[in-house]
């Protein structure tokens, strides 16, 4: 049985409502496609390093698992970021800011 998916526009306003709630500054860098645009989440720490989630399948157990895509200075991490922009138009890019590295990706509802 196939899993049902969450439109991305809700799934986003869902994952920012939540950081809200938790006091986590975040925004939308790029607004994607509501119905199907994949979503990256971008964490900045603000201390010029960052790290970079995409949602990927683990081949292991087959669930939908949030990934590493990128991981070090900031400037690197966007420079990623801008290249898979360039690549898929539909994409969504969140930014989230906290010095103590929360993003809530692991949460249940977003994980």
């Amino acid at each position: 049985m196939a899993e049902a998916r969450l439109a991305s526009g809700l799934w986003v306003s869902a994952y920012l409502a939540r950081l809200r709630l938790a006091d986590i500054p975040a925004f939308v860098v790029k607004r994607g496609d509501d119905t199907a645009g994949a979503v990256l989440v971008k964490l900045n720490t603000l201390d010029g390093q960052a790290k970079a989630f995409q949602r990927s399948y683990d081949l292991m157990s087959g669930e939908r698992v949030w990934m590493t895509l990128a991981d070090g200075a900031e400037a690197e991490v966007d420079a990623t970021l801008a290249r898979q922009r360039d690549i898929d138009r539909d994409l969504w890019v969140i930014e989230v800011e906290d010095r103590a590295g929360r993003h809530l990706l692991d949460e249940d509802g977003l994980n």
